[in-house]
């Protein structure tokens, strides 16, 4: 093999990218994740249409995530029935291997970051699937953002509904 004019070293790979020791190809993604906004599941439909392909192309788990308050909201009184209604949206999504991760925070306004870093990490999900709004000149991160930075999962931000 000739190398290219000024290349004093020639690279040869030693397997192919993706393979295992015995020469398997390894799947790119084992675990998807997919923080799920229950007030907002209208505007995460294409986001969902997105995780769901992907999870079906790898051959890979999907996991929605939800974080809720103890205390009632607009969604759900109790985080039971926060969990009933996000295992009823899994399953009305069209697949029923989807598994459902409730966490329960303080206050998700302001521990939404933390909470989805750590489900990332308990859930060793390597590929995070969020829906995205059209960005706005605010002088706050997106979680997306945040999750990007904080794990070592890649991240996947889905526009439009």
């Amino acid at each position: 093999m000739r190398r290219p004019k000024g290349c004093k070293r020639s690279f040869k790979l030693a397997r192919p990218p993706f393979n295992d020791e015995r020469g398997n190809i390894k799947t790119v993604f084992t675990h998807l994740m997919m923080p799920i906004d229950l007030a907002h599941t209208d505007q995460q439909v294409r986001a969902t249409a997105v995780a769901h392909d992907m999870a079906r192309h790898y051959g890979a788990r999907l996991t929605f995530v939800g974080v809720t308050p103890a205390e009632p909201t607009s969604v759900a009184r109790t985080p039971k029935e926060f969990a009933e209604k996000l295992s009823a949206f899994a399953h009305a999504s069209g697949d029923d291997a989807i598994a459902t991760h409730v966490v329960q925070a303080h206050d998700p306004t302001v521990d939404m970051d933390r909470h989805l870093t750590d489900a990332v990490g308990e859930l060793k999900a390597d590929l995070v699937v969020m829906a995205s709004h059209i960005p706005q000149k605010f002088g706050f991160a997106s979680h997306g953002g945040r999750l990007a930075t904080h794990t070592s999962a890649s991240i996947l931000l889905v526009r439009g509904t």
